[in-house]
């Protein structure tokens, strides 16, 4: 297929996300639900979007709430079509993670967890296996240097890469995925970092760009330049390629333009908080994708005194609008219909603007 034939194709189904996307305005199924088990952490990233710390911040929701919340929702829904993303925080840290998680698969959840892989030892995976764990992502943020001090967790790199290879080695999980985000104090060590990861066996890796969320609104000497961002998309495209891994992948965070639009991730862009994706948070607030800025306006309910269910079938409307985040800038772009004001979690509440477009980039004027 030559170039313009291509872009033609990818703009009729560019059109069809957008046409698919004001369905789900509309009848916003719920296919993903973030559970944030616990704010607590033992690392302390230059970039947590959360800001998460060693200490519990506020009460952490009771397990009862959850597994109330997690049978209302088996209940109403198909559990089977909905995967539970456990976050955190480090969930493991969390005493009772195992209940809770043996008893959403009992429900018929499919289940992973994102984790910094510090606690992962021989038996935490018999564990995970025991509780039914489908997919796990592990941070991995460069080389051992440059991770241990992007995460202030000295001394856990070795640990971290043992427990990634007994994960894969067990054969008992759907996937066991790296992540890493892209800053400019690794941007330098893809390369190498890439046939490290083919060496210790990994084949899922997903390469976000780290935004200006949480800390890294004081750590802007870690963003991407233009130049590092345009590197970056050429190392997916490439790695993806070479067959070494079965998949290399963007995250889901930006639109990309119709020309890179699904040549660095398998799905075209949209910001699915509200529509597809809900989450209850560590305090038990019911909220979108748990990187959006928890403003308190847009705290839908609390598991604590509402139904998750009837909150998600009859709250979220600032979420269910298609103009939802847009000025005026944004409606007037040729991009809005398919880019919709970008990602909720980088948009700028107070200056009502995006904190990142990446038109200049991918359609420079």
């Amino acid at each position: 297929m030559n170039k313009e034939l291509q872009r033609k194709y990818k703009e009729f189904e560019l059109t069809r996300v957008y046409e698919e996307k004001k369905r789900l305005y509309r009848d916003h199924p719920l296919y993903h639900l973030f559970l944030e088990l616990t704010s607590k952490c033992n690392a302390f990233c230059d970039h947590c979007g959360s800001r998460c710390d060693t200490e519990e911040k506020g009460k952490e929701i009771e397990t009862k709430y959850i597994k109330k919340t997690l049978k209302e929702v088996a209940e109403r829904y198909d559990p089977h079509q909905i995967l539970l993303n456990v976050t955190g925080g480090e969930p493991l840290l969390r005493k009772d993670f195992f209940d809770i998680m043996k008893y959403a698969k009992e429900l018929g959840f499919n289940w992973g967890i994102t984790t910094n892989g510090t606690l992962i030892t021989k038996n935490m995976v018999n564990k995970l296996i025991d509780a039914g764990m489908d997919t796990v992502s592990v941070s991995i943020d460069g080389l051992e240097k440059t991770h241990e001090a992007f995460r202030k967790i000295p001394g856990q790199y070795k640990n971290i890469i043992n427990g990634i290879k007994m994960m894969n080695e067990c054969g008992k999980f759907a996937e066991v995925q790296v992540t890493t985000v892209a800053n400019q104090k690794n941007i330098g060590e893809l390369e190498e970092l890439y046939k490290f990861l083919v060496d210790n066996g990994v084949e899922y890796w997903r390469v976000v760009n780290c935004d200006p969320i949480g800390r890294a609104q004081e750590n802007d000497d870690i963003l991407l330049t233009h130049e590092q961002y345009k590197y970056l998309f050429d190392f997916i495209q490439e790695k993806n390629k070479d067959g070494k891994m079965k998949e290399v992948s963007y995250g889901c965070s930006h639109y990309l333009g119709v020309d890179l639009e699904k040549e660095i991730r398998s799905n075209y862009f949209m910001c699915m908080a509200g529509l597809i994706v809900g989450s209850v948070l560590s305090n038990g607030d019911i909220y979108v994708c748990p990187n959006v800025p928890r403003i308190p306006e847009l705290i839908q309910g609390n598991i604590r005194k509402d139904s998750f269910v009837d909150v998600w079938e009859n709250k979220y409307s600032f979420f269910r609008n298609e103009y939802r985040t847009a000025n005026l800038d944004c409606i007037q772009c040729k991009h809005f219909k398919f880019c919709g004001g970008d990602s909720l979690h980088t948009w700028n509440f107070d200056d009502w603007k995006p904190n990142v477009c990446l038109k200049d980039i991918f359609d420079p004027e």
